[in-house]
C-alpha cells in the first residue's frame, strides 16, 4: 500500500501546492524593480504577522542566522546578557551569545517547565549591567510555548531590550510584538510561514537601534544597518533567496486569506487533537499543561517502546516522518510537528500511522482509539464523554 507522504516534524513544513507553484518560474534581477516590489510586499505583510510599525528586515539565512544577528546586532565582548532558557534552544540562544564573548547569566528551567516572570524579575534585578535579554517564545525540543507577554513585560519594565526568538511561533502562535514591548522578533520562512527554509525575518524596534549603534561586536553579513540601507532602495545587501521570497510572498497571501485569527485558532485546535490523539495511545505528553505548543507536540512513549524503532516504522511503511527528541531528551520522546499548511485529516493519517506502527512493534493493539480521540476532539466532544 502506497501512502501519501507526511513531514511532521516542527520544520521545515510541507509546502502547499500553490507556494510550490509560485517557485516554478525562471530567476529575476535582485537588484531591479520586480524583486523590490516582492521585498515590499513581503516587509508589508510581515509586519502585519508580527504586529508592528518598526523595521522588518529580510535576512537570507535560517532562523538561527537571524538570532546571530540579534546577537552581532546588540553585544558586545564583556556585555552581561541574561537568557531564559528551558530547552535545546534556548540554550543554543544562550551558546550564540556567549561565542559573541558575552558574559552569559542563566536562568534555567527544567525542560517541559515554562519560564516564571517572578524569577525573571528577580535575576534582572540581580544583574542591573545586563541589558539584553534572550526569551524564546516556542521551545520546539519540549513542545512548550513560553509566557512571552508577561516575560516581555518584566524585562521591558525592567528596562532591557527584549529579545525573542520566534522562529517557530510567529505566524502560527498570535504575538504582538510592539504592544507586548518585544524589541526585537526572529522567525524563519521554514515554518508557520509555509514557504523552504532560507529566508529570517527579524523585527527591530527604535531602542534596539539605540543599542545597536552602540554595539561593538563583529559583523558584515548579518549588520542590520546595512540591511535596512538596501531595504529603502527595494534591495538587500547581498544576493538573497530568490525562490524562497516567491515562496514566502505566496504563503504571507496565503495566511492573509484564511485570517490570521483562523490561522492561529486552527493550530489550536490541531494541537488539542494530536494531544488527544497520542494520550490516547499511551504516550505521556512532556509539556506542562497550559503551555502546551500549538506548533509541535512532545511526548513521552509507552513502557516498552524504542522510539527509534517507532520512528523508522512510521517513515518506511506509512510515509510518516515526526521527530525524536533533542540533546539530553535524544532516543527518549517523540515530537510531532503540526505548524504551517496542516489540517485535520494531516493529524487524523499522523496519529491511525502511529497506532498502526505499535501493533507491528508489540507495543500496543490497533483498535481505533488513536483516531476516535482526535475526531472526538476536532468534534469538541468532552474527554469524559469518549
Amino acid at each position: 500500500m502506497t501512502f501519501q507522504s507526511q513531514l511532521r516534524i516542527p520544520g521545515p513544513t510541507p509546502l502547499p501546492e500553490r507556494v510550490i507553484r509560485s517557485m516554478n518560474r525562471q530567476m529575476i534581477d535582485h537588484r531591479g524593480p520586480e524583486f523590490a516590489g516582492i521585498l515590499a510586499e513581503i516587509t508589508a505583510g510581515a509586519k502585519r504577522v508580527f504586529k508592528t510599525k518598526n523595521d522588518v528586515l529580510l535576512l537570507t539565512s535560517s532562523g538561527t542566522g537571524g538570532l546571530e544577528s540579534a546577537v552581532a546586532n546588540l553585544v558586545s565582548p564583556g556585555d552581561q546578557v541574561v537568557a531564559a532558557l528551558c530547552g535545546n534552544f534556548g540554550e543554543r540562544f544562550a551558546a550564540l551569545a556567549a561565542a559573541y564573548g558575552a558574559d552569559v547569566v542563566r536562568l534555567e528551567f527544567e525542560w517541559g517547565q515554562p519560564v516564571d516572570p517572578d524569577d525573571l524579575r528577580v535575576i534582572l534585578d540581580r544583574h542591573p549591567n545586563a541589558r539584553v535579554v534572550l526569551l524564546t517564545h516556542n521551545e520546539t525540543s519540549t513542545g512548550l510555548t513560553n509566557p512571552l507577554r508577561e516575560l516581555a513585560r518584566v524585562a521591558r519594565n525592567a528596562e532591557r531590550v527584549v529579545v525573542v526568538d520566534g522562529v517557530s511561533s510567529i505566524s502560527s502562535i498570535d504575538i504582538e510584538t510592539d504592544a507586548w514591548g518585544i524589541d526585537v522578533a526572529v522567525s524563519g520562512s521554514q515554518k508557520g510561514w509555509m514557504a523552504p527554509p532560507g529566508l529570517a525575518l527579524v523585527s527591530v524596534s527604535e531602542r534596539a537601534w539605540a543599542q545597536q549603534a552602540k554595539a561593538r561586536s563583529p559583523r558584515f553579513y548579518f549588520d542590520w544597518k546595512e540591511a535596512r540601507t538596501w531595504a529603502e532602495k527595494g534591495m538587500t545587501p547581498f544576493t538573497p533567496a530568490i525562490p524562497v521570497a516567491f515562496a514566502l510572498r505566496e504563503g504571507l497571501r496565503m495566511l492573509e486569506e484564511e485570517g490570521l485569527g483562523n490561522v492561529y485558532g486552527r493550530h489550536a485546535r490541531l494541537a488539542r487533537a494530536t494531544q488527544a490523539g497520542l494520550q490516547a495511545l499511551g504516550f505521556q505528553l512532556y509539556a506542562q499543561d497550559g503551555y502546551r505548543s500549538h506548533t509541535v507536540t512532545s511526548a513521552l512513549p509507552p513502557t516498552g517502546l524504542d522510539v527509534g524503532a517507532l520512528r523508522k516504522l512510521l517513515d518506511t511503511n506509512y510515509g510518516v516522518v515526526i521527530a525524536g527528541g533533542q540533546g539530553k531528551m535524544t532516543g527518549k520522546m517523540i515530537r510531532v510537528g503540526h505548524l504551517g499548511a496542516v489540517a485535520e485529516g494531516d493529524v487524523v493519517q499522523v496519529i491511525w500511522a502511529i497506532e498502526q506502527a505499535l501493533e507491528e512493534l508489540d507495543v500496543a493493539p490497533a483498535d481505533g482509539r488513536g483516531v476516535a480521540a482526535v475526531t472526538a476532539s476536532v468534534q469538541g466532544v468532552p474527554a469524559a464523554a469518549r
